[in-house]
């Protein structure tokens, strides 16, 4: 009898734990979505720039409007034009201070694609660059852009090529490089999160590095970027505010 009882103990424990949901406490990634899009649309002219669902893009502007997004297979492929003045910046609105920014990328030979978040109402900095992370084939960095190479007076000495040596010590101090082998025309989730002043990039579940600087804790985040200067693949969009 004693043991008979002992037996519907343990199994009753067993039975009243609950397992954890993916909107448990304990997830890290619980939050507020604030974007999500799968490109599971096409564009109504074949032959114009129609992104959709809020994303902007810098062709007029950079690539004289020569279509440098379009929209293929439910993926959005990213090609920079061979005019363009300027790297290919796919955006999307977003106001957090924390956040987790998830989704699907494909790379070929020499492409790359950059993560960059950035708060248009901050003047001390050019064009509003916070921060950033950049995947390419063979490496990964991550930027404090905010107290690094887009600090305004900092951005004007290297455009003009008269960087002191104190901030090429601070440029230096603001960047971390990670070598990482991407393999090429393959789809890789990434994840990249932002907590406080820490940047850190996990990709295919596994992480690659993290990196902590003053810039990064900026309290104002409020734009996405989706950064190329050559080629990339994106898909499965999803902004996730933590803060």
């Amino acid at each position: 009898m004693k043991t008979f009882l002992i037996c519907v103990c343990v199994c009753s424990c067993l039975v009243s734990s609950p397992a954890l949901s993916d909107d448990a406490p304990g997830d890290d990634n619980q939050g507020t979505v604030l974007l999500e899009d799968h490109f599971d649309r096409e564009e109504m002219d074949q032959g114009k720039e129609q992104v959709g669902n809020d994303w902007g893009t810098n062709s007029k502007s950079r690539a004289q409007g020569v279509k440098q997004v379009d929209l293929v297979d439910g993926a959005m492929h990213i090609t920079r034009a061979d005019l363009a003045d300027h790297g290919v910046s796919v955006t999307h609105e977003v106001a957090f201070q924390d956040a987790v920014i998830q989704l699907r990328f494909k790379l070929g030979p020499k492409d790359d694609l950059g993560i960059n978040i950035a708060d248009m109402n901050e003047k001390s900095v050019h064009a509003g660059h916070i921060c950033m992370a950049k995947m390419t084939t063979s490496h990964v960095e991550m930027h404090d852009l905010k107290t690094g190479r887009m600090e305004l007076k900092t951005h004007e000495r290297s455009q003009a090529n008269t960087l002191s040596a104190v901030d090429k010590t601070r440029l230096s101090e603001t960047t971390k490089r990670m070598k990482y082998k991407l393999s090429l025309n393959e789809w890789h989730d990434l994840e990249v999160k932002v907590v406080g002043d820490k940047i850190s990039v996990a990709i295919d579940g596994k992480a690659v590095g993290e990196f902590q600087s003053p810039g990064i804790g900026h309290p104002t985040k409020s734009r996405l970027r989706l950064t190329v200067n050559k080629s990339a693949w994106v898909d499965d969009v999803k902004v996730t505010k933590l803060k």
